[in-house]
């Protein structure tokens, strides 16, 4: 299994957490995003979307969006399980997942910020108030969300789920870029659960091989 991956895309690092929780080895290959590494013509053979992580499964097959990747990996391995069986939680996972996924990430991802900067001329000051406008927004409705219906040190319960694996790298982007998240204390406190977890910590941005200080 092979894993095109930046280590520091928080669409990567929850991939790498899954594998990680599921003790699936695989083959790192870094893809510098910040250089453009996903525009080339190589990378654009494997994901037209150009962009990051790309999973090559033994069998040869590709898969290029991370949640679909996620899916793949519970399905193909499902111990430990990140999705769980009663179906209300399970929905409740996949509605924080959805939350980071879909609502948080799209808006704040690094082609978003460069092309306000590049093609809108915005500022530095007006692409960060940008992002931390959207990170409160998010982190306002997780910090409601988990609050009503999470539970134990993990976002639900005592063992780690998709929505962990989505709500880590969301967290360390945020505090890379600057964000004040001392009102979300649910939020915070699974994120510094996670961090004394081998998987989370073997995932991590500054574990990996292409890690740039």
């Amino acid at each position: 299994m092979q894993l095109y991956n930046f280590f520091n895309s928080s669409t990567s690092y929850r991939v790498r957490i899954a594998l990680a929780l599921k003790e699936v080895d695989y083959q790192h290959h870094g893809v510098n995003i910040r250089i453009g590494e996903q525009a080339t013509e190589n990378h654009i053979k494997l994901n037209p979307a150009k962009g990051v992580p790309v999973l090559i499964t033994d069998e040869g097959n590709k898969i290029t969006q991370s949640m679909a990747i996620l899916d793949y990996l519970e399905q193909a391995y499902p111990t430990p399980c990140l999705l769980p069986d009663d179906l209300l939680t399970r929905t409740r996972v996949l509605e924080v997942s959805n939350l980071i996924a879909c609502d948080m990430h799209p808006v704040n991802n690094l082609r978003i910020l460069g092309y306000l900067k590049k093609q809108l001329d915005v500022s530095e000051e007006q692409k960060t108030a940008w992002y931390q406008h959207w990170i409160e927004e998010g982190f306002v409705a997780l910090e409601s969300l988990l609050t009503e219906y999470g539970h134990g040190s993990y976002c639900f319960g005592d063992q780690p789920t998709m929505a962990d694996c989505c709500l880590i790298p969301q967290v360390a982007n945020a505090l890379r870029f600057g964000c004040d998240l001392t009102a979300f204390t649910k939020v915070l406190a699974i994120y510094e659960h996670c961090q004394q977890q081998p998987a989370f910590l073997k995932a991590a941005p500054n574990r990996q091989p292409d890690y740039i200080s």
